[in-house]
């Protein structure tokens, strides 16, 4: 159920009611607990438009909207505040009903047709830090909306062709040709280019046989395309390595590499022309967009053929675009890319719009995040100065995780759980990310990120493992009756019957952070609910036990569902 849609349409029903069909309904968590559960701030606005009194406005609406099932109280507030207080029995009711059902009573939502474009390594290179934001933000996204019922298609748009690839396939030959093994050569992609790039830029024969080996490329050439296919295969297999050490839910099978739109290049190019929209500018095909004019009226210019006939990024998004609409029947497309690509995807909207490759009623988001900082402030790099692979930061997480249990175990004499390092490990990297907006730059801090205090993976992983521990001790407890009387307990049931509309959020505007802050406060809840309300402590009453054994498995339950919603595992001991 969401609480909050089914308030709001209460209170707009209100509105219709009174005859205002059309008024404004703003409705919003309360912020502190002396002002309700909710408010309802929708009188004051409607007051002005009528010229009249908000507070009897705001009368008219408690005398008006049905919400006895729900609310224990509506109260008036200052010059027109509608609080809300929720009646602890509607809290009981959906307490129990989220406990029986596995979706904890979140329903599904009419299904869209989700694209999910995200993650999109250059297979010319091993994946590097730069990689993560958009890895993991469009994961948790995907995860959030497949939970709601859309029918969500990963697109992993990977540079997998262009000009680079000459260069990469000429020395690969030569390494086959003195014997070596292809799984060998590249079993470091960065060495590999490296060495490509001296070559070409050292050794004039190497680089006309690289250009020669692009022309091949392009015009299909059997001998050359094996060879490609060869190295894409491999270096497909290092990202498969990250993608399984961090828990995302990309396969070989969401691969839509750029080489894919190769065939339909030339007739987005002759759509364009043909519709007017692309002209010949000094020999290439230019789009000029008046839209996005400069301060002195100049159109913003989208190249989308370069003056020798080839093609560019632009070019294959176009190609992306008509295939996401035409064949995967898009209703919406989300792409995940750093924030520095925002023009360039606002730019290929306008063409698209224009030249009709896109319906109407698709939505198009470039949703973009900003950069990974170090303590200098700086984007992130090694003491060297050099990019961070992705795959040994990810291995660095996990061994300052084993580090932090061995510390432990050292008190303790227990064994440390590989298992656990890892779950710890990734999900602390994982976490630091996502609970922060994703289109603002952070700082990477591993004491930060490992602490089992604050805003953290870890804190919310020891939160359900401490919970799974108290069920474990209590046993089985069957269905019990939940019979909320505490402020504790209110304001954590409260909290919980909160998931769905968080969630919605998640999907309407691509921000897991939303979910983050979420999960923080559910534990946060839960721990001052625990100190208020004993649960295991002699005297207790039986009923009044169980009542509160149930709050803490549906909260077990959340902080799961949800921290598995972002790609977070969680363990039963820590």
């Amino acid at each position: 159920m969401n609480l909050h849609a089914t308030l709001l349409q209460r209170f707009k029903s209100a509105l219709t009611t009174m005859g205002q069909p059309e008024a404004n309904a703003p409705l919003s968590r309360s912020t502190r607990a002396e002002f309700g559960d909710y408010q309802f701030n929708g009188a004051m606005g409607l007051a002005k438009a009528l010229k009249q009194n908000p507070r009897q406005i705001a009368q008219q609406i408690v005398d008006t909207v049905e919400v006895d099932d729900i609310a224990a109280k509506l109260e008036i507030a200052g010059p027109g505040f509608i609080n809300i207080y929720l009646k602890p029995a509607f809290l009981n009711m959906w307490v129990s009903e989220a406990l029986q059902d596995e979706r904890l009573s979140v329903a599904r939502q009419p299904e869209q047709t989700v694209v999910v474009d995200y993650s999109s390594p250059n297979l010319a290179k091993e994946m590097h830090v730069g990689h993560l934001r958009s890895t993991i933000i469009g994961d948790a996204v995907v995860k959030t909306l497949e939970f709601l019922g859309h029918n969500v298609v990963r697109q992993n748009h990977m540079g997998d062709w262009g000009t680079q690839f000459g260069m990469l396939l000429a020395h690969l030959s030569d390494q086959l040709a003195q014997n070596s093994v292809a799984e060998t050569a590249l079993s470091d992609l960065e060495d590999f280019y490296r060495a490509a790039k001296v070559r070409f830029d050292e050794e004039p024969d190497f680089a006309d046989r690289a250009r020669e080996y692009v022309v091949k490329l392009q015009g299909g050439d059997a001998q050359c395309m094996a060879l490609w296919q060869q190295f894409i295969d491999i270096s497909i297999q290092h990202s498969e390595e990250v993608y399984a050490l961090l828990n995302v839910s990309l396969t070989r099978d969401d691969i839509m590499g750029e080489s894919a739109y190769n065939a339909d290049l030339s007739q987005v190019i002759e759509a364009l022309k043909s519709r007017g929209i692309a002209v010949e500018d000094q020999g290439a095909q230019v789009v000029f967009l008046p839209e996005l004019a400069d301060k002195d009226g100049n159109p913003a210019v989208y190249i989308v053929q370069k003056s020798g006939g080839g093609y560019l990024y632009a070019t294959t998004d176009l190609a992306a675009i008509r295939y996401r609409n035409n064949t995967l029947h898009a209703d919406r497309t989300l792409i995940f890319t750093d924030a520095r690509q925002a023009l360039h995807f606002k730019q290929t909207e306008l063409v698209a719009r224009k030249a009709g490759f896109i319906d109407a009623s698709q939505s198009y988001e470039h949703c973009p995040f900003g950069m990974m900082l170090g303590k200098d402030g700086k984007p992130f790099k090694t003491r060297s100065g050099e990019t961070v692979k992705l795959h040994d930061l990810l291995v660095e997480g996990v061994e300052r995780a084993r580090a932090l249990l061995t510390e432990r175990a050292e008190h303790t004499g227990e064994q440390v759980d590989e298992q656990l390092a890892r779950k710890i490990g990734i999900g602390a990297i994982k976490y630091a990310d996502l609970s922060k907006n994703r289109t603002t730059d952070y700082v990477f801090d591993w004491d930060n990120m490992l602490s089992f205090e604050g805003n953290t993976a870890p804190y919310l992983q020891y939160a359900y493992t401490r919970i799974t521990s108290i069920l474990r001790k209590a046993g089985d407890v069957g269905q019990p009756a939940v019979s909320i009387t505490e402020p504790a307990e209110q304001t954590l049931a409260t909290k919980l019957a909160q998931f769905e509309e968080t969630l919605l959020a998640v999907s309407a505007e691509a921000t897991p952070h939303v979910l983050c802050a979420y999960l923080y406060d559910v534990a946060s809840h839960f721990m001052r609910f625990y100190e208020a309300c004993p649960i295991l402590k002699d005297g207790i009453a039986k009923e009044i036990r169980d009542s509160r054994l149930a709050l803490a498995m549906l909260t077990a339950n959340t902080l799961k569902t949800g921290l598995a919603l972002l790609g977070i595992e969680t363990a039963q001991r820590m």
